[in-house]
């Protein structure tokens, strides 16, 4: 008997969570096809199947989930009539949130009690999912909005005073790092889809090792980004000097909305900012990115690059982009496969950190105070290796 695998999802009311579910529920259904997911023809002795994924999770909001991605605007009443109908019968478990780390979200569906019994509240949650659903094992994905970046607090310093931290409802812990630590302490492995500081902050990344639970992370890589390290790589190879990088983008979405808020913005830019760098092997001096939050464009985000370029004979040229792509169809598969490679590390008795993880992320977590590989042709080879499988 197949196995089946339990994704809890923070943020399961967003507009990425309510899209891969849709998706997932209409594959079973048999009115959606494969077609998207990027490890969908690879055959890997012990990855979960598609179709043996359920779904639940946290969210500020209590409307259903059917609601909630009408709300969204990416799939519509036909989705939810061929074959995605379960996400109206599907509602939010209470969550974590803090407007002091995320000032534009907020919700009336919240987790009280402090850290302790916030943490305490998550981890019933999981074990009541797995026994509800008769899972053989279950993930945490973290698909919530951009909380702000924390400071330097004693808290986030080391195990002990992240316990001290936690016992004295410290500021200084974060909703993210609330998850992360309830996932960890339960054995579930961890991903965090978000620019968020949550697993990868020293006592965390510390106490997945210890317990040798999975972790990755952060920042799904979908759309600006993946393109920058799609195309970076190819520039370095053929030597073509990369005088500036302009960014900018805008998007409509409660990601966007997120990001309105400065404190969150500055969290997002910091993810997007780290990879010319390391891929180019210098300094890119003029690498300017910009994300403006422009309501009537929704899911539907457009991210425009323009590179200035130095060749052969120091000739100046221009490569100029234009990419109108839809947020959550690229993010919902990312955040499937993640879910996916997450639990095979478990099953493969892999902890900590899963460095080969890499190419789903903006910010690749790693193991040690070292940078991690940006450039997209080197993480697929790294994640082909660790799958073990190069396509059927």
């Amino acid at each position: 008997m197949a196995e089946r695998l339990g994704v809890a999802i923070v943020g399961v009311g967003g507009a990425v969570a309510t899209t891969a579910i849709a998706g997932i529920e209409m594959i079973k259904a048999g009115s959606n096809s494969l077609d998207g997911l990027p490890l969908a023809d690879r055959d890997v002795a012990g990855m979960v199947a598609y179709r043996d994924l359920e779904f639940g999770g946290w969210d500020l909001a209590d409307d259903t989930l059917g609601a909630c991605a009408l709300r969204h605007g990416v799939i519509g009443e036909k989705e939810l009539a061929d074959g995605a109908a379960v996400l109206n019968q599907m509602r939010p478990w209470k969550a974590a949130g803090s407007t002091g780390y995320c000032a534009n979200i907020d919700g009336s569906n919240k987790l009280t009690g402090g850290h302790r019994g916030a943490i305490e509240q998550i981890q019933a949650d999981l074990a009541r999912f797995k026994d509800e659903k008769k899972l053989d094992r279950v993930v945490v994905v973290n698909l919530a909005s951009t909380e702000r970046k924390p400071g330097d607090d004693a808290a986030l310093q080391s195990r002990e005073a992240f316990e001290q931290g936690l016992d004295q409802d410290d500021a200084a812990i974060s909703p993210a790092m609330l998850y992360a630590y309830a996932a960890i302490d339960s054995g579930t492995p961890y991903a965090n889809f978000t620019p968020s500081v949550a697993a990868d902050v020293a006592p965390l990344a510390q106490f997945a090792a210890e317990r040798n639970v999975p972790v990755a992370g952060k920042d799904g890589k979908t759309g600006q980004t993946f393109m920058k390290t799609v195309i970076a790589p190819a520039l370095r190879d053929r030597a073509l000097h990369v005088d500036g990088w302009f960014s900018t983008n805008i998007l409509g979405n409660s990601d966007g909305l997120a990001l309105d808020d400065p404190k969150s913005l500055q969290s997002k830019l910091g993810t997007k900012k780290s990879v010319l760098n390391q891929i180019l092997g210098y300094p890119v001096e003029d690498h300017i990115i910009m994300i403006h939050y422009y309501k009537p464009r929704g899911d539907d985000k457009e991210a425009w690059d323009n590179i200035d370029l130095t060749g052969f004979m120091g000739q100046k040229m221009q490569l100029k982009l234009n990419f109108l792509c839809k947020d959550s169809i690229l993010a919902a598969p990312l955040a499937i496969e993640i879910a996916r490679c997450l639990d095979l590390a478990k099953q493969r008795g892999e902890g900590g950190v899963q460095e080969q993880m890499g190419l789903f992320f903006k910010l690749p977590q790693t193991r040690g105070d070292y940078d991690p590989v940006h450039g997209v042709p080197e993480q697929q080879l790294i994640l082909d290796n660790w799958l073990g499988d190069k396509g059927a």
